[in-house]
């Protein structure tokens, strides 16, 4: 009793979803002018050689700063939908809410401690 036809939409739009690229990188491909020359094989096309080395140092604390505001931003949105369906689920969601609470609180203290919130 094995029901395929059920499962018919979600084959289409399967092969849906993975035709549409395919189909945009070929006409992509076939629309696109081809200039090969000099100029094209350079490290940049705007006819400015570049100067100096690529491999430079940069500060990590940047990535760090962004890294943090990034999974503080996304935990604290994760609050909103437990604020809303808080009269569905009771008061189980709400002691989840003050056991997830607390453990961002501590997060955002140990990067604030380690200079991860330090611009300069």
């Amino acid at each position: 009793m094995f029901l395929l036809p059920k499962y018919d939409s979600f084959w289409i739009s399967l092969l849906v979803s993975n035709l549409i690229p395919f189909l945009a990188f070929s006409i992509s491909r076939s629309l696109a002018p081809v200039n090969e020359g000099p100029e094209k094989r350079t490290s940049y096309e705007s006819g400015i050689e570049p100067k100096g080395d690529a491999w430079i140092q940069f500060q990590i604390r940047y990535y760090m700063f962004a890294l943090v505001f990034v999974i503080l931003d996304v935990e604290t949105v994760s609050l909103y939908p437990w604020a809303m369906s808080f009269r569905e689920f009771g008061i189980s969601a709400f002691i989840e809410a003050m056991i997830f609470v607390p453990i961002l609180i501590v997060g955002l203290v140990y990067a604030w401690r380690k200079g991860a919130l330090e611009w300069s």
